[in-house]
């Protein structure tokens, strides 16, 4: 196991997902593209859950942040870089992480803007298509990063929706690698491949790992090339690759080639997360020194366990038998 002063900090934007159930019919009434991500603003969540009856639920969530909770209950050390607003939400997010055995010293607070929301609109299908509202998160910026973050850390994550904000993501590495960390980023979404492609580019040689759905890579690389071929493509550039298939599994490739690892057969309920904590599995074990097939099975265990509940938090008495069917001890 790593050293316990030994952290891994996530980088993104600390959200609260408010999640509600939607009908295919509803996401093309409201123009949104199924499966996507594209910012939004409070007004526009307000005035398109005003159109729904459907409940809704309210987690801690955010790409980086799920990948971080993930992590946190596997026993990892971590911490988390981003922005909350000094509000009941960004307490929960804070609190949570504490409770979990993160540390909290890394976040930053806004005291004009309230902690930032998602809605996640969830299918029949289990797909869900992404409206964030940064709030807070938005406020984060360059000067937040402080080398001294990374003293005690021995891995970044990225989450992808940084490359929105100009000069973010190559401070983080840069700062990160001068103080040895090794460094990995999630595409985060199709749209954000498209938008930020060149940005993409020019960081690939820097990375460690590259996590991508098969949307992401298809975007990255060229529709129509096979998963193996796209991970074999963005591998040439970066040491290890993860294209994650869903239920078909994941395409690794890695210095000891490409590997494909099945998922875990389940019924999904809902995918809220199933990315960001398969990532939670793979880091674990690669940290941990397992091989890349180990660390992607631990990967899809992880992600059997997150779709079969609404958002993206493990039951707490599901976490023994996810550690059990990992064969590792609590």
């Amino acid at each position: 196991m790593v050293n316990e002063k030994t952290y891994i900090v996530g980088a993104g934007s600390p959200i609260i997902d408010i999640l509600v159930n939607v009908e295919d019919a509803f996401l093309k009434q409201i123009g949104a593209e199924k499966g996507g991500m594209v910012l939004t603003d409070d007004a526009t969540i307000r005035r398109t859950l005003e159109q729904l009856k459907s409940q809704i639920s309210k987690v801690p969530g955010g790409s980086a942040g799920n990948t971080i909770f993930g992590l946190a209950e596997l026993g990892m050390p971590t911490a988390f870089l981003g922005k909350l607003g000094r509000d009941t939400d960004g307490d929960l997010y804070r609190d949570l992480l504490v409770q979990k055995g993160g540390k909290s010293d890394l976040f930053r607070y806004s005291d004009s803007i309230h902690t930032g929301c998602c809605l996640s609109m969830i299918t029949p299908d289990s797909e869900r298509t992404m409206r964030p509202s940064l709030g807070a998160a938005s406020e984060f910026v360059l000067d937040d990063i402080d080398p001294e973050d990374f003293e005690s850390a021995r891995h970044l994550h990225i989450e992808g929706y940084l490359l929105y904000m100009p000069g973010m993501v190559e401070k983080l590495v840069a700062t990160a690698k001068s103080k040895g960390c090794t460094v990995s980023i999630d595409f985060a979404s199709f749209e954000v491949v498209r938008n930020c492609k060149q940005q993409l580019i020019e960081l690939l040689p820097k990375l460690d790992i590259v996590f991508a759905n098969e949307e992401e890579a298809a975007e990255f690389c060229g529709i129509g090339n096979s998963p193996e071929a796209m991970a074999e493509e963005i591998g040439k550039i970066v040491p290890v690759v993860a294209v994650k298939l869903g239920k078909d599994g994941s395409i690794i490739k890695s210095a000891s080639g490409i590997e494909r690892i099945s998922a875990c057969p389940v019924a999904a309920v809902d995918t809220t997360g199933a990315g960001d904590l398969w990532q939670s599995g793979f880091l674990f074990g690669w940290l941990n020194d397992y091989s890349i097939a180990e660390a992607a099975r631990f990967g899809s265990i992880i992600a059997a366990e997150v779709v079969k509940v609404i958002g993206s938090k493990i039951p707490d008495d599901r976490w023994r038998q996810i550690f059990k069917n990992m064969g590792i001890k609590e």
